[in-house]
């Protein structure tokens, strides 16, 4: 039976539905908001998966390009692997929800949301997460609590607006998305233009308040709907098990996880050590060795927690807002456009800048618009070896993509427009060592790098990672957490800025009550280690360089009348593609007749530039060209003056003495100075005897053009009539021909005998 729940959220009107699509899915809804539409199913084995010791969760979100009327691009006109977006939304998702479920749930458990239907207003991602939550709401699948999500932007100071459409999202100085239920936040995700730390926490209390607005709908809905739940209890570890555990290996454990005496490998080994005496021990007696096995992790955390709470320190024995050493080093690769090695405790980042033109821009397909194009892009790798292990060196998973794109939207706000450095840049960040934090390593070896190709950023950004562990009501907010503060703490929080505020956040939560206290100081904490990391990233390279490594191409850029846009690209681009393979300069023309000039060699650079002037130039009265002969006429012969582009040299204009025939002065193909007389409509007129006068310096100039040419002047008269005059006045005769008489005075003929 189809059930539906509508509610209003800042004047929006979103619907979830049930009962009618995807019946046999463990839970389905279809979310709804204008046009745009998403069916999310969740789905989980009816038994638990053996052999492993993790919650086996996975989320798939895809946009069909059907959703918003269109093909896909491409040859292959189906949906391939997903955007960028597609998995970030993926994370999105599961992020959140994933410490909702019991502890020791062992169910394979997916959740697919498929975008339906899209309209160019309401970006579909936000409604596939408030969908993820209400299918498993609906479903048999326990969950321990429902999470609502919703996003925030700000516009100018003091507007805000929940789940913004596309345009009010390009115009926002924040733009944040909150997961939350109803006593706490779950995770954070957002984008700023260096805001201050106040505002943050504003539009983490207005998401919060919409996340209550969609977890009471999500309710009615289950209510109406829902299936009873599945039961399912914890597993739980005998008394007995743990305290022989505790007395036996206690002593040593605590000593491995002291990592101011044991770096992280070491740690590992140490602690591998103990589990194998463990299963060694309990080899017999199959019931308590798969006690032992579930204890060996929640004990560790416990030993990690009872430092924190107990003893006051971390462990490697710092203080909680203490940051661990870090040593910054530029210009590491000869060959690369800007690199920088950034290294904080064990994590360490290698990263590279590469500028590019437009044409090696990014252009993406997204289900908003068709042809997006990006000019600045962040690549993280993340290979086994920086973690002391083997493995596979396949693409980059959803984590490298994740975290490439955090470090992208924590620089973006500081990267200069396009008009004002017009190359695109792509950082590249290696992973080499990793003991916590490497998305944040890569921020600050991104930020040095740039500057070190000469890139004139706004501002230096740094990051942090900050963590939470709290016991009842009390919590420590611990600065720049290793891997193990982590993996047994309750809160991963990052954070990116610029000295004047913050670029980019990132949060999850492991147990969802955190409130905006907690938050406030985890944010006024990571300001003084940002500001802090920034001083030392300064100390090595206090400014962009002034100028572009030798090896980075150097882009011209001059403006062509848009009505030769047409000659320099040719019939078929024969034009361009020649100069590009004359010079081996990458040429970029824009529809407004801006052209990019690229090229690593500044002398082809400039040769490129002077022949797409030469191709693209309009001729101007009064001045001297060198031309061409290209055809000889009866009248007289035509001269390219610029390629593609003649004019005619009449043949009253090739000498200053008389020329019978053209082919005399001039043959195809010689090479003649000539200067443009007159430009009528099309016609170019041009001199050579005009030249030949400046050399003896009695040329007097022409006018631009025939209807501009005042009329010939006819010579003066005398008062008896006749045409001229000597030099003394006296009237001037002329004889033949040229005579002239009056009827009066013209000789009458000889009368015939």
């Amino acid at each position: 039976m189809k059930h539906t729940v509508e509610f209003e959220l800042d004047g929006k009107t979103v619907s979830l539905e049930t009962g009618r699509l995807a019946k046999q899915a463990g839970g389905a809804v279809v979310v709804a908001c204008g046009e745009s539409r998403v069916l999310v199913t969740a789905t989980s084995a009816a038994e638990p998966r053996e052999g492993i010791s993790f919650f086996p969760l996975t989320v798939d979100y895809r946009e069909y390009t059907y959703s918003a009327g269109r093909f896909p691009g491409g040859y292959i006109k189906r949906e391939g692997r997903p955007s960028e977006k597609e998995t970030v939304t993926c994370r999105m998702i599961d992020r959140p929800l994933r410490p909702l479920f019991p502890k020791g749930f062992r169910n394979e458990t997916q959740i697919i949301a498929s975008v339906i239907s899209a309209d160019p207003n309401h970006d579909p991602s936000i409604y596939a997460m408030i969908g993820a939550s209400a299918a498993v709401a609906v479903s048999d699948i326990p969950v321990v609590l429902t999470t609502g999500s919703v996003r925030v932007a700000r516009l100018g100071e003091d507007e805000w607006i929940l789940n913004p459409t596309y345009e009010e999202v390009g115009d926002a100085n924040i733009h944040i998305t909150v997961a939350a239920a109803t006593d706490g936040i779950v995770m954070v995700e957002a984008d700023a233009s260096e805001s201050g730390e106040d505002a943050m926490l504003e539009a983490i209390r207005r998401g919060h308040e919409g996340c209550k607005q969609i977890v009471a709908a999500i309710e009615e809905l289950a209510a109406k709907a829902g299936k009873p739940k599945r039961e399912f209890v914890s597993p739980s570890v005998d008394q007995a098990v743990r305290d022989e555990i505790e007395e036996r290996w206690g002593e040593r454990a605590e000593d491995a996880l002291d990592t101011s005496r044991h770096h992280k490998l070491e740690s590992y080994a140490l602690f591998g050590a103990i589990k194998k005496e463990i299963n060694q021990a309990y080899a017999e007696e199959p019931d308590k060795l798969a006690q032992a096995a579930d204890f060996m992790d929640p004990w560790q955390e416990a030993m990690f927690r009872k430092q924190v709470f107990e003893h006051k320190r971390r462990p490697d024995h710092r203080v909680p807002d203490a940051i661990r050493t870090i040593t910054c080093e530029v210009s590491e690769l000869p060959r690369a456009h800007g690199s920088a090695v950034f290294t904080r405790g064990e994590t360490q980042a290698l990263v590279s800048a590469t500028l590019g033109t437009k044409i090696d821009g990014q252009r993406q397909e997204r289900i908003e618009d068709a042809n997006h194009e990006k000019y600045f892009m962040v690549h993280y790798n993340f290979p086994p070896f920086s973690v002391g292990e083997t493995g596979f060196m396949r693409g980059p998973g959803r984590r490298e993509i994740g975290h490439g794109l955090l470090a992208e939207r924590a620089l973006t706000p500081v990267i200069p427009s396009q008009g004002d450095f017009p190359y695109t840049i792509r950082l590249v960040s290696d992973i080499l060592e990793s003991n916590g934090s490497s998305s944040m390593a890569t921020v600050c070896g991104g930020t040095l790098a740039l500057m070190d190709a000469g890139v004139p950023i706004k501002s230096p950004v740094a990051g942090i990672a900050m963590g939470m562990v709290s016991q009842n009501d009390d919590f420590v907010v611990l600065t720049d957490i290793a891997g193990a503060e982590d993996h047994y703490g309750d809160m991963d929080f990052k954070v990116t800025g610029t000295q004047e505020g913050i670029t980019a956040l990132q949060m999850d939560i492991k147990q969802p009550k955190v409130s905006l206290e907690v938050l406030g100081t985890a944010l006024a904490q990571a300001r003084q280690a940002r500001l802090e990391i920034l001083d030392t990233m300064l100390d090595t390279l206090e400014a962009p360089r002034e100028e572009l490594s030798d090896h980075a191409p150097q882009i011209t850029k001059i403006k062509i009348p848009g009505n030769k846009i047409r000659d320099l690209i040719g019939p078929g681009g024969k034009t361009i593609k020649g100069l590009v393979e004359e010079t081996g300069a990458k040429i970029d023309v824009d529809d407004d007749g801006t052209v990019s000039i690229a090229s690593t060699d500044r002398a082809k650079g400039k040769l490129a530039v002077e022949r797409i002037k030469a191709i693209t130039a309009s001729p101007e009265v009064g001045k001297d060209y060198l031309g061409t002969v290209t055809k000889i006429a009866a009248f007289g012969a035509f001269v390219e003056i610029f390629p593609g582009t003649e004019g005619l040299l009449h043949i009253s204009e090739i000498s200053e003495q008389h020329v019978r025939e053209v082919s005399d002065e001039l043959n195809t193909g010689d090479q003649v100075l000539v200067k443009c007389l007159a430009l009528d409509g099309n016609r170019i007129k041009l001199s050579r005897r005009a030249i030949l006068q400046e050399q003896k310096g009695t040329f007097r100039g022409r006018e631009r053009s025939g209807r501009d040419r005042p009329a010939r002047r006819r010579p003066p008269r005398s008062r008896d009539g006749r045409d001229g005059a000597s030099r003394d006045g006296a009237p001037r005769e002329r004889s033949g021909r040229g005579r002239r008489y009056s009827r009066s005075s013209r000789p009458r003929p000889a009368r015939r005998d």
